[in-house]
């Protein structure tokens, strides 16, 4: 059996989920909850399984890498990161309803991983520049943030929801809702914050050792420091300002559509040292 089956099963196991998920959201069944509950984690260990399959066919054609080297295989770990990141926050904050605007993420991207005819699923060899421990450490860094990120613009979206709906409303309970949707917005984003820190320095260290140079303004590391300096700006708003939950959310939803395009739109729309991303 093949990992992209594997994968490929995944996906429709995301999509149950996202189906569930939003029926707990429009008619509030908790059945619904409990079945999207299930089936992410079905859906968690099924992409697990095609990670580590598609490791061991890297081994078996005499090649063996860790599968994070080009667009398919990042998009499949980015799914994952998202998935254990909701599945972590679900469990920490008893918050159901958070899933109906998180389990659509790790779907939409496996989908598009699983579907998409603009880049090869074979695995090929890696190559020169590829050939380096750094890239696990500078993939797996960034993803996390990159997941971080999208929980949080996931979380941004429920907030300047609710707070529509409320509006004009004295309630108690979505008051107390929308500062729990706040406050985990806000710790998404300093939590991948962080880990793109440390993607960014990861990934000079192996620029160098792959290039001669720690930085040369290639248009993926541009954007890549130009995403940093939207979340650097929100948190120091936030914290010199005191931004509040509709502030931090545009922010959040600016940060998220700047990962994209640092993500993807720079592999397939400029030419750089990154292309082969793609």
């Amino acid at each position: 059996m093949e990992s992209s089956f594997i994968l490929g099963i995944s996906t429709f196991i995301y999509m149950a989920a996202t189906f569930c998920y939003v029926a707990y959201g429009v008619f509030k069944n908790d059945t619904a909850a409990k079945a999207g509950l299930f089936a992410l984690i079905a859906a968690i260990i099924t992409n697990t399984a095609g990670i580590l399959l598609r490791w061991y066919e890297t081994h078996e054609q005499g090649i063996g890498y860790v599968p994070l080297s080009n667009m398919y295989e990042s998009l499949v770990f980015f799914a994952l990161c998202i998935a254990v990141l909701y599945l972590f926050i679900e469990f920490s904050y008893k918050l159901k309803i958070i899933g109906t605007y998180i389990a659509p993420f790790p779907f939409l991207t496996m989908a598009y991983a699983s579907y998409s005819s603009e880049f090869g699923k074979g695995i090929k060899p890696l190559l020169p520049a590829l050939q380096s421990n750094w890239l696990v450490a500078h993939v797996v860094t960034c993803f996390i943030g990159y997941a971080a990120f999208a929980v949080a613009c996931g979380m941004a979206i429920f907030y300047l929801y609710k707070k529509w709906q409320s509006a004009g409303k004295d309630n108690a309970a979505a008051s107390g809702l929308l500062r729990t949707i706040d406050d985990i917005n806000y710790k998404m984003i300093v939590f991948g914050f962080i880990w793109l820190t440390a993607g960014i320095v990861t990934g000079a260290i192996w620029a160098n050792s792959a290039w001669g140079t720690y930085w040369s303004w290639d248009p993926k590391e541009t954007w890549s420091l130009i995403t940093w300096f939207v979340y650097a700006l929100a948190l120091h708003a936030k914290y010199t300002r005191g931004w509040d939950g509709t502030k931090m959310s545009y922010a959040s939803l600016v940060g998220f559509v700047s990962v994209i395009f640092t993500y993807y739109g720079v592999n397939f729309l400029l030419s750089g040292l990154h292309s082969y991303g793609g």
